[in-house]
């Protein structure tokens, strides 16, 4: 009978103990006594305090018997041991915070560059956007071979956007709103609940949106279409280009101005809203 008892007895703790080390011999949890439940709960003969020796000795000498566990000792048990695999989830997250730390650093570089040089900036944005848009129109849209991208006219773009929007752009928006509307720089610089509180402010940010739209229609318009018609015309004649640019001008006036003040007059809102050297980046 104490055979069997004995025999009982360590395939009940070699039970127990399953559920504590995975097959490696790593320790994932700890099986305990549930206290809101009678089928969990220790006898009621048997004192806390004595059941609690007992499941120590138990314990040990499992562990002692498997040699499973001989990094750790009885109390690293009540804790855990640290697994393996930890070690290598808390290098990627050590990389991982590395790379946040990096990222913002960059974007803080980033900054303090536009800051330093707004108008480099600027004028680089403007001239990687148009660059890229026609890159797309010719490739995306045409469907033309990258051996047969007209070149010329890609740099024809790109002049366009650093001559207009990069430079003049630049030029009016901030160089000339800072003389004709006064605070801009305290207005773009306090936080929104502040903007949406200074009155004065708020109507600066529309006189500026109203200008905006009148270069829009009176020069970006018609400097686009002759800019345009350069381009796509196979003649050379400058005076070709502007009367065929300024007819088309006329032609598409009115559905051009109905879209320029549906899309730019909330985006002007916004973009004059934010300080002077993100300006024109958004």
């Amino acid at each position: 009978r104490k055979s069997i008892l004995y025999t009982i007895s360590i395939l009940l703790i070699s039970c127990r103990y399953a559920v504590c080390f995975a097959p490696q011999g790593r320790l994932i949890t700890k099986t305990r006594y549930n206290k809101d439940t009678d089928d969990d709960r220790p006898p009621r003969h048997v004192s806390s305090s004595l059941q609690s020796k007992v499941d120590q000795q138990d314990e040990t000498e499992t562990a002692k018997t498997t040699g499973d566990i001989d990094e750790c000792s009885f109390q690293d048990m009540e804790i855990g041991c640290i697994d393996p695999l930890m070690d290598d989830l808390t290098n990627e997250l050590q990389i991982d915070d590395t790379a946040v730390e990096s990222s913002s650093s960059s974007w803080s570089s980033y900054g303090e560059f536009a800051k330093t040089y707004p108008n480099v900036n600027n004028i680089g944005i403007a001239t990687i956007k148009t660059a890229s848009a026609d890159l797309l129109a010719q490739v995306g849209i045409a469907h033309t071979p990258v051996s047969d991208i007209d070149w010329q006219r890609a740099f024809l773009f790109c002049a366009f956007g650093a001559t207009y929007l990069g430079a003049f752009q630049y030029w009016y928006q901030v160089n000339i709103f800072k003389k004709l509307f006064v605070n801009i720089d305290t207005f773009t610089s306090q936080p929104w609940g502040d903007k949406l509180k200074d009155t004065e402010g708020l109507k600066s940010l529309a006189a500026q949106t109203v200008v905006d739209l009148a270069v829009l229609t009176f020069i970006y318009l018609p400097t686009f279409y002759v800019f345009k018609a350069g381009v796509f015309s196979s003649r050379t004649d400058p005076s070709a280009w502007l009367s065929s640019g300024l007819d088309n001008y006329s032609t598409n006036f009115a559905k051009d101005e109905f879209d320029l003040i549906r899309v730019w007059a909330p985006a002007d809102l916004v973009c004059f809203s934010v300080p002077l050297y993100l300006r024109l980046p958004v």
